[in-house]
């Protein structure tokens, strides 16, 4: 497979960035999209040439740090698979393939391909937790019975693996599926209700302070998630948020 790349190059945080074009022959339809990017380093590196600087760990769709804008969409043309988990079979010989990073002030660009979430961090820090008392005889994993709808929700919201493909997909680059999602798999459970108003009203408004932009009720963040978390979850976030704030 002979494919044109138009590539977003960006030397530093500070730099200004540009698309560059490459030519690559002898891919082949099996390998991942990640596997292609390695075939083109490897000749730009054979060439004295800079390779491509782009994000990756686990390549088994787990960590979510593969988070690539192709031909403006978060993770390319497949569903319900991140970019380590794109194949190559999804495209034809001859394709002209765009290949940028996600786009969103709050996700400011490092070099390259790699931009910086650690919003989603921060987010996760102002409240994505509950505090257990870990002194005395471990508790027994039933001894709080739960709803198996309430377990099967939060489980589902746990899923989501913070690659900002929601950020990326949303024309108000807004995070409210992501951090919704850690507010569910909280919510759901009696363990979570202890801090429950804190943490709502706190990871909104880090949510806010990072600069991501408003819910635009399109439903391309849940279309783009590799992990399809639900517009559901937003919906519940906003029912805790007013909750808590009505408390006081």
């Amino acid at each position: 497979m002979k494919l044109t790349l138009k590539i977003w190059r960006q030397e530093s945080a500070k730099a200004k960035g540009a698309m560059k074009t490459y030519q690559i022959d002898g891919i082949d339809g099996d390998m991942s999209f990640l596997e292609m990017l390695d075939v083109l380093n490897e000749d730009l590196i054979n060439k004295g040439e800079v390779p491509v600087e782009f994000d990756h760990d686990c390549r088994e769709g787990i960590c979510g740090s593969c988070s690539l804008q192709i031909n403006g969409e978060p993770h390319g043309p497949d569903r319900l698979v991140t970019t380590c988990q794109l194949h190559m079979r999804k495209f034809n010989d001859g394709d002209t393939i765009t290949i940028e990073p996600f786009r969103a002030t709050a996700f400011p660009v490092i070099q390259d391909l790699i931009v910086d979430r650690s919003a989603f961090d921060r987010i996760q820090q102002a409240g994505g937790y509950i505090s257990v008392n870990t002194s005395g005889n471990t508790v027994d994993a039933n001894a709080i019975p739960i709803e198996k709808q309430n377990a099967d929700d939060s489980f589902y919201a746990a899923t989501c693996i913070g690659c900002g493909a929601c950020v990326a997909a949303c024309k108000n680059a807004s995070a409210m599926l992501f951090t919704s999602a850690k507010v569910s798999q909280f919510a759901l459970l009696p363990q979570g209700e202890v801090e429950a108003t804190e943490r709502v009203q706190n990871m909104v408004r880090q949510m806010d302070l990072e600069g991501f932009g408003n819910c635009t009720n399109t439903g391309a963040c849940e279309i783009e998630c590799p992990k399809g978390i639900s517009l559901e979850n937003i919906a519940r976030m906003n029912r805790e948020y007013l909750s808590a704030v009505s408390k006081g």
